[in-house]
């Protein structure tokens, strides 16, 4: 725990002898009390030595300006001090002496000896002592004097082993003094920031970028550097290292973060899935973190992806990730960190049962009502709190205490942090009675105390057990039936703490809360947890706890603005609002059903396991993707091609293009075989009947034409729009057409099937009005869905059933060029000209995923997790969607990509393009 500063070579023997070493510190008795009152077991004090803490150095309880300036080895010659609870004889302890804003810490490396406090308001005097007056009969020495009864002076000397520091720690230690004096806490705080700003002045630092390093209860003063290659931070103290270092390559992730609700943190890690850091910073402005953040994030972009909470969120709903580690990251995205006991990671409770011999996770009963806020779950509690709320003058509040806050935390953690209550309660623990002593009188407290709504945290859904024992056998007290405060209880279903970890991770991942967790989501990082929807959710705390219920930096007066700041850290902080729209749920297994329509099924008579087969087949081939490989071209139009059809049987191959004709083409032969032309106008799609005996083309002429191919002759005209028809579906014998006349019409097509020659009846079923006009649309596979895209942006979603509209989103700043459902019907994806490709959830209409393309992309083929798009450039892309990343980029056309079909097992492709090429792709085995 030693931190010993560098000096330069020869500087010893030049000043050793001449430099004024010894100091008085002259104590009131209070001193004595606090000093020897805050007794730990040799447990606490050695894991204080593993894990260099240094809360008690920094923090009395949760003082915002208490900050560590000095750290030094030094020896305490305690003289005879008499108190209620030990006497020491004169002899000489070695351990670290840390001067802090407000007082001195003495830290013996003996693990038997207690920590020293020293309040330096109860300093009387300090002053340097002459050498001949050392009890050490050494250099380096500084005395602290004590007054005790009967206004009796004792005095601690400490020396230096640093001896060339004594000058600078007497000259701080002086104004520390001084500060610690004024009567108002303002002026104190202006003081010790003074001070604090001469030091790091002075210190040779290569760019002037004072910051803190925060630690849970503990901020670092200190010096940020960042070079081509690493991140540097210089303590003023030296503390926990001269220099840390982080090498820039090592960097994986990088946050900015609020602190004290004001946007001054940023916080960096070298691993993906690790939710603590390797260093959190806090910078004085936010210019001077957004600097730094940007200079670091130049570096990183070649290894480092940028993770949105919709990113997650498509991981999340289609399996990729866990809940617990999808939880974490929207901690994470949401400030909170485990280096910050005000914003710690926050964590539901899960099981509603801790009293059943065995945990039944079929039951509902078993798990919490996951919809509803802790404080909500009790309805007659809920009613006396809502009584209070509408009799309370503004700004009113349900809560009077948050979720999450630090003596939370620390409740659940004070087995293996013991050091941290110790700091939060001025050197005691809590009362026997009110520790975490069982997990089922917790979450029945949580239930019925009127203050208490704590949820969880990380700890309680991972491997690491330590936190529910008593390890280092800490004298944590005696309850007042007798009993001493030892392991936490754990529910009858868990054979011990380990066995409970699992259970309730396995409870989080169970089938009742995946499909129940978005409801929590939208409590305490989405839309319901502001506003009337908040309100309406019974999840209103105190205005202090939410960013921007005040601004602290507004608040004139100094003791007015430290306290408001006090009081936010110490309450606790509501999470970054994340969502503004109700979070999409889960796709757990029991709601999977992959249909598909009717020109695509399989034959009749085909099992269940040859649907498997052929799903499976699906996955392969998009796994496979980055081998498809072209396997020729022909260039059979005079213009872009716009549309591409295939036959059923795969023989024939039709294309329309904007020099108005329909091309046939064989497969088989390798050859064109026939053109047609309708009009004088371009042909904008087409499509193939399930009877592969009929192709309809789309054209800008305001019509529909549908050709016969055993005839080859156009059989029916349909003339139903007022401008030119852009896109057209097909589901059984319903057409559906988009137009740029800003509608969507719905035609029931019927015919005599025995004759070919008779013209097809169509009736109007609905019109679907839009603000604008319609430029693609396309159906779900089992056809109970419809999405409509505008030339304004507009992704719409309706009910084939009703024709009503579910969804309607502006998520688009031009015209969308394509959309298209996935195959679960679950999302939508749709890409535009303005570069964007976004995946849509049907069941809230959140854009769950946006990613920014280079270029345009003017179509694709997608399988919900995997796109692949064709771009203007002529390159076809293959993005991975839940990384919002380009795996493969592939030479295909020469101009833009405007058409694509891809066949039922996704193992052959075919594009048209600007260049007026088709080209047919294949999979490399």
């Amino acid at each position: 725990m030693s931190c010993y500063l560098p000096t330069e070579k020869g500087e010893n023997s030049k000043y050793k002898k001449h430099h004024l070493c010894f100091l008085c510190l002259v104590l009131k008795i209070s001193v004595l009390q606090a000093i020897w009152t805050t007794f730990v077991p040799c447990s606490y004090l050695h894991l204080v030595n593993i894990w260099q803490i240094c809360d008690l150095e920094v923090w009395c309880g949760l003082d915002v300006s208490q900050v560590l300036l000095f750290r030094l080895n030094v020896y305490c010659h305690v003289g005879r001090l008499y108190t209620v609870a030990l006497c020491f004889l004169s002899r000489k302890i070695r351990g670290s002496f840390k001067i802090c804003s407000k007082s001195i810490i003495f830290d013996p490396e003996e693990l038997g000896e207690p920590i020293i406090k020293i309040p330096l308001r109860d300093c009387k005097k300090i002053e340097f002592v002459e050498e001949e007056k050392n009890p050490f009969n050494e250099n380096s020495v500084l005395f602290l004097n004590k007054l005790v009864r009967s206004q009796e002076e004792k005095t601690l000397t400490f020396q230096l082993e640093v001896w060339s520091k004594t000058e600078d720690v007497v000259q701080t230690l002086l104004q520390l003094h001084r500060a610690s004096c004024l009567e108002k806490l303002g002026d104190q705080t202006a003081m010790v920031s003074r001070s604090l700003h001469s030091r790091a002045a002075r210190q040779d630092c290569d760019v002037n970028c004072a910051v803190e390093m925060v630690m849970p209860l503990v901020c670092n003063p200190g010096h940020v550097c960042v070079t081509d290659k690493n991140l540097y931070f210089q303590p003023l103290n030296g503390y926990p290292e001269n220099v840390i270092q982080i090498e820039l390559h090592n960097v994986r992730r990088i946050y900015k973060r609020r602190h004290g609700l004001r946007p001054l943190g940023l916080e960096v890690f070298c691993s993906e899935n690790d939710f603590c850091s390797d260093i959190y910073l806090k910078f004085d402005n936010t210019a001077d973190r957004d600097e730094i953040y940007y200079y670091i994030a130049t570096f990183l972009e070649n290894h480092m992806t940028e993770h949105t909470a919709e990113s997650y969120m498509l991981q999340w709903q289609r399996g990729h990730l866990s809940s617990y580690q999808y939880l974490l990251h929207l901690n994470n995205l949401a400030d909170r960190s485990c280096n910050d006991l005000s914003q710690y990671p926050v964590f539901p409770w899960v099981i509603a049962d801790y009293t059943s011999p065995r945990l039944d996770m079929t039951n509902a009963a078993t798990f919490r009502d996951l919809s509803k806020p802790v404080g909500a779950l009790n309805k007659e509690r809920l009613d006396r709190l809502l009584a209070r709320y509408r009799g309370m003058p503004e700004p009113s509040f349900m809560y009077g205490s948050h979720y999450s806050s630090p003596g939370y935390v620390l409740f659940y953690l004070v087995r293996v942090a013991p050091e941290h209550m110790l700091c939060l309660q001025n050197g005691r623990y809590d009362h026997a009675d009110r520790m975490f002593n069982s997990i089922g009188e917790t979450w029945k407290n949580c239930l019925e105390g009127a203050t208490d709504f704590k949820e969880l945290i990380p700890e309680f859904f991972g491997t690491d057990p330590s936190f529910l024992e008593n390890r280092m056998s800490l004298d944590l007290g005696r309850r007042q039936n007798g009993s001493l405060v030892g392991d936490v209880v754990l529910p009858p279903w868990a054979t011990d703490s380990s066995d409970f970890l699992q259970k309730h991770k396995d409870a989080l991942e169970s089938q009742y809360v995946s499909e129940h967790l978005h409801e929590w989501i939208d409590l305490v990082f989405g839309f319901k947890q502001r506003g009337s929807e908040a309100v309406a959710a019974h999840n209103v705390f105190h205005p202090l706890t939410y960013e921007g219920g005040i601004d602290c930096d507004r608040i004139v007066d100094t003791d007015q603005r430290i306290a408001m700041l006090t009081q936010i850290l110490e309450f606790g902080q509501t999470p970054t609002q994340l969502f503004t729209s109700p979070h999409p749920q889960r796709i757990t297994p029991r709601f999977q059903n992959i249909t598909r329509s009717s020109s695509i099924n399989s034959p009749d008579g085909e099992d269940s396991s040859f649907e498997d087969l052929t799903e499976e087949s699906r996955k392969l081939a998009w796994a496979n993707m980055e081998s498809l490989k072209p396997v020729s071209r022909h260039k059979i139009h005079k213009e872009a091609v716009t549309g591409i059809a295939v036959s059923r049987d795969g023989s024939a191959v039709f294309s329309t293009s904007q020099d108005s004709t329909l091309k046939m083409f064989s497969k088989e032969l390798k050859e064109f075989q026939r053109s047609m032309s309708f009009c004088n106008m371009p042909l904008s799609s087409c499509l193939v009947l399930a009877d592969s005996k009929t192709v309809v083309c789309s054209s800008w002429d305001n019509n529909v034409y549908f050709y016969s191919i055993p005839y080859g002759r156009r059989q029916d005209t349909l003339m139903g729009h007022d401008d030119a028809v852009s896109k057209m579906c097909w589901f059984e014998n319903t057409l559906y057409t988009a137009s740029w006349d800003s509608t969507v019409k719905v035609w029931e097509c019927t015919s005599d099937s025995s004759s070919a020659h008779k013209r097809s009846q169509f009736n109007l079923l609905g019109e679907l009005e839009h603000d604008a006009g319609v430029n693609t649309v396309g159906l779900n596979p089992a056809g109970t869905l419809l999405v409509s895209g505008s030339k304004d942006g507009t992704v719409t979603i309706w009910d084939t059933s009703n024709y009503r509209t579910l969804q309607q989103i502006h998520c688009h700043s031009g015209t969308i060029h394509h959309m298209a459902f996935s195959p679960d019907s679950r999302h939508v994806l749709s890409v535009g000209a303005d570069s964007c490709m976004k995946v849509i959830d049907v069941q809230t209409g959140m854009v769950i995923s946006s990613v920014k393309a280079e270029e345009e992309q003017r179509c694709f083929c997608w399988d919900g997790n995997w796109v692949l798009c064709g771009g203007q450039s002529g390159d076809l892309l293959l993005w991975d969607l839940l990384t919002n990343t380009v795996t493969k980029r592939i030479p295909a056309h020469s101009g833009a990509v405007t058409a694509m079909w891809m066949s039922e097992l996704c193992t052959t492709l075919i594009t048209g393009g600007e260049d007026r090429q088709i080209i047919f792709w294949k999979l490399q085995s």
